[in-house]
């Protein structure tokens, strides 16, 4: 079985690129790949102008990992952990590069406690700020917000901001949807250990279009309903009788909220909502993995798809990947 089958990536200089997929699609093993910790078995991958399998000294010199579970020593303080990454990595001024680190992400008040000591939010801006100790020029960032509070995640997203703005290149993979929407500007969509699709959150979303809905007074009324939205949309409507509504796919930027709703009073339909909703990340991966075929656009609210790393149990790779 292989875990990755064809893979072909590419991602700017100084971008977040969001690599999303279902449990398995390969996510976790393209990580592992490209940050030298598993010998692809064919294909072929350039990170920061290094070859992936002939430069991989160099590759490991030029990248940072935070994977998904913390790699910092519980029994060293916050401070001696980012001394001791330093000083690894021969950093010039290791304890300066420690204490301006442990300034950015908030950490200063708990840089003399033991790791052990801190909560998962502090245990997980430590490990990041432990894999930027060398400032790389690409980030490899596996699930780096899982399992943490609101208030944490936005500290993260927050240094990856930063990150981009200071020009470092970031490969993002996450089960939170949003997470990609707000901070990649590309994604990778990974099914089957291919990417399936790519571009970016908006012009993804476009892909699948937003729902045209109505909500009629009367049952009477639906049919009426239906055939405005057919007319309006060319797709077929669906039809939900316990709501009195009807919704259709659109894919047409002129068909707005206004329009939709003289083309329905003109019709006679008698409405008590009327809406056109955009489609979120969530629906774009329901759609395009084959999650939910049968998922219209726009109406997953409350779902939270997993797009959690796959086993990586796989013993074969056969990727093609570029990364800049």
């Amino acid at each position: 079985m292989r875990a990755l089958c064809g893979l072909d990536l590419a991602v700017a200089e100084g971008t977040v690129c969001g690599l999303l997929g279902p449990n398995g699609a390969g996510k976790t093993t393209a990580v592992r790949l490209l940050t030298t910790l598993l010998r692809p078995d064919g294909g072929s991958a350039r990170i920061a102008g290094h070859d992936l399998v002939r430069e991989a000294a160099a590759v490991r010199r030029r990248i940072g990992v935070t994977g998904q579970y913390a790699s910092v020593d519980g029994d060293l303080t916050g401070r001696e952990n980012l001394r001791l990454f330093a000083r690894l990595h021969r950093v010039r001024g290791p304890a300066a590069r420690a204490d301006e680190l442990l300034e950015r992400f908030g950490l200063t008040e708990a840089a003399d406690r033991r790791a052990s000591d801190y909560s998962g939010g502090m245990r997980r801006r430590l490990d990041l700020a432990a894999s930027l100790v060398r400032r790389p020029d690409v980030l490899f960032l596996d699930e780096p917000t899982t399992g943490l509070d609101p208030a944490s995640r936005a500290r993260v997203w927050q240094a990856v901001r930063e990150l981009k703005a200071d020009g470092t290149t970031v490969l993002l993979t996450t089960q939170y949807l949003e997470e990609a929407d707000r901070l990649a500007d590309d994604i990778a969509l990974v099914d089957r250990g291919r990417v399936a699709h790519t571009g970016s959150p908006a012009a993804l979303k476009a892909v699948i279009g937003s729902y045209a809905e109505a909500v009629v007074a009367d049952a009477g009324a639906l049919t009426r309903a239906a055939a405005v939205l057919d007319r309006l949309t060319g797709r077929e409507p669906v039809l939900d009788r316990d709501r009195n509504a009807v919704g259709a796919v659109t894919t047409d930027p002129t068909l707005t909220l206004p329009r939709l709703v003289r083309e329905l009073d003109a019709a006679g339909v008698p409405l008590l909502d009327a809406g056109i909703r955009p489609p979120t990340l969530d629906d774009v991966f329901l759609r395009l993995t084959g999650e939910a075929a049968d998922h219209p656009a726009g109406t997953s609210a409350g779902h939270s798809p997993n797009g959690s790393t796959d086993d990586s149990t796989d013993d074969s790779t056969d990727s093609k990947e570029r990364a800049a």
